[in-house]
């Protein structure tokens, strides 16, 4: 397959591959992402594309192109973790309350998605609007995604500090201040 017949066989099944893609990614940027992977193999590759079903070879690329992407990303995250939880990054000039301490384990605890949620508005300073224009979803979704997250991290904060929420608990509201913990309130304005 020389260059010009490449080019329309990229034209003609690019759609297909990226719609394949997309119905499997997080967002339209990574199926762009999936999406030129799998042709560049198929560049690469181009002497072996069958005449006969040459789409459901793409659809073959571009399931093992989503699965090198899928255990990449795991790999990071299980890096990411564990660097996390076992090298909280140091305090350079005062001591971590013990409320600090526990941080790092439940971040770590949470899943990507609600740590990502709390992190991009902690430590990135986003308002709900530039991460929901970031994630391209609705704001009140954000609004509702974080404020969950939020609870989430409250309850194993609690769990890891010795103080098990109960039912009812102003820990499950979200209300640090009715409980009268002013370490917990500080913890919540900073990563809130």
């Amino acid at each position: 397959m020389d260059e010009e017949q490449f080019s329309a066989f990229f034209a003609a099944q690019f759609p297909d591959v990226w719609r394949f893609a997309r119905r499997r990614t997080e967002s339209g940027s990574d199926a762009d992402d999936i999406a030129a992977e799998t042709f560049a193999v198929a560049w690469r590759r181009r002497d072996d594309i069958p005449a006969q079903d040459a789409r459901l070879w793409l659809f073959g690329v571009a399931r093992n192109v989503l699965a090198n992407h899928t255990r990449q990303d795991r790999r990071r995250d299980r890096l990411h973790l564990r660097l996390v939880s076992t090298d909280p990054p140091p305090s350079a000039y005062e001591q971590n309350a013990p409320s600090q301490e526990a941080l790092w384990p439940a971040l770590a605890a949470l899943d990507t998605h609600d740590r990502e949620l709390l992190l991009l508005r902690a430590w990135d300073g986003l308002g709900i609007g530039e991460i929901a224009a970031l994630l391209g979803i609705d704001r009140a979704t954000v609004s509702s995604r974080l404020h969950r997250a939020r609870l989430k991290l409250d309850r194993l904060l609690q769990t890891r500090l010795g103080r098990a929420p109960a039912a009812g608990d102003a820990s499950t509201t979200g209300d640090a201040s009715a409980r009268g913990d002013a370490s917990a309130t500080d913890e919540r304005r900073r990563y809130a």
